[in-house]
């Protein structure tokens, strides 16, 4: 079959286009005839060696995808030849192949109904960015009502699943974005605040917009030297759901900035979730989304043999996902 995948973790650059085995379901596995497939960050981070996982080479990678069961491995129930199913977050493309390939073996606990009147392509690139922006909004607990949640990176796969579970929890969105265009597309989405974050006066601007109110809770897909500006505009018992560093280390940051008002920050990691928890969080995404009438948002869908492209795209800066056509 034909797939993408990596001699060696040197980077995307290093990804090649060739043939490799089909695989074959193993006891309590099934192996998905991939239709779409999905990019995220994270594909590149281990491409990187800035992942903590350690797959055997060659690699496919690809944690996001959909498709048609094409075989059943021993043991499995539940689930026949020629049923559609997405993959929920599990290790595929992360310690075991991945979805940037015709076909891939998948355990059957880390697959799931495609949700009713979905598109393929939307099925594709939903659940890891979807459990991971409804971790990062309820790691700390449960938000009262109003509360004023900030949203950095939202115009990306995260930010946008982000903006969209929070206003379905009726929460206060504040979206940072620095195209002008996707400001207007997430208040489209349900932001009530859009700002862009380029601009030095942001924070000022946000302060007087809220006041007496400041953030409750920053969801921080950027790092770098946006990260202390955000912690600015926390208000007392803050936090900060840090998701991504697409911006690099954090450059002299003061930790005296979050003594006084008390401001607590957490990793978002939804690789540490159990199958269970995967699952339950994923049923919770489907309720919250059903509120509003909300989908997945995919910014482009490119050919097969243009995942490079495809990667210089997601590198770019989509309007949320980016999705590869594998079947065709």
């Amino acid at each position: 079959m034909r797939a993408w995948f990596l001699d060696e973790l040197t980077g995307i650059g290093a990804l090649r286009l060739g043939e490799i085995p089909e695989p074959t379901p193993q006891a309590g596995e099934v192996v998905l005839q991939i239709h779409y497939a999905a990019l995220n960050p994270a594909d590149r981070y281990l491409a990187e060696r800035q992942y903590p996982a350690k797959p055997a080479l060659p690699h496919v990678l690809g944690r996001d995808g959909m498709g048609t069961v094409v075989a059943v491995g021993p043991d499995v129930t539940g689930i026949a030849v020629g049923d559609r199913r997405l993959v929920l977050r599990g290790d595929v493309g992360v310690e075991r192949a991945g979805t940037f390939a015709g076909y891939v073996a998948v355990p059957v606990e880390s697959l799931a109904e495609i949700p009713r009147g979905w598109e393929e392509p939307e099925s594709a690139c939903a659940t890891l960015v979807y459990l991971t922006s409804y971790q990062a909004l309820t790691m700390w607990g449960a938000l009262p009502p109003s509360s004023v949640a900030l949203v950095t990176g939202a115009s990306g796969g995260v930010g946008v699943a982000s903006v969209q579970l929070a206003v379905a929890m009726g929460l206060f969105v504040v979206a940072l974005s620095r195209s002008e265009e996707k400001r207007e597309r997430l208040r489209q989405l349900g932001a009530s605040i859009c700002l862009d974050p380029g601009q030095p006066g942001w924070r000022t601007a946000l302060k007087k917009t809220l006041a007496p109110r400041r953030v409750d809770l920053a969801i921080d897909n950027i790092g770098g030297a946006l990260l202390p500006e955000v912690i600015e505009t926390l208000g007392d018992a803050g936090k900060v759901s840090l998701v991504g560093r697409l911006a690099g280390p954090v450059p002299s940051f003061n930790t005296a900035a979050l003594f006084f008002r008390r401001i607590r920050l957490g990793g978002v990691a939804v690789g540490a979730n159990t199958n269970a928890e995967s699952r339950a969080g994923w049923q919770e995404v489907l309720l919250l989304l059903a509120r509003t009438n909300a989908r997945p948002l995919v910014d482009s869908v490119l050919p097969f043999d243009q995942l490079p492209q495809a990667f210089a795209r997601m590198a770019a800066g989509p309007m949320g996902k980016v999705v590869i056509n594998v079947k065709e």
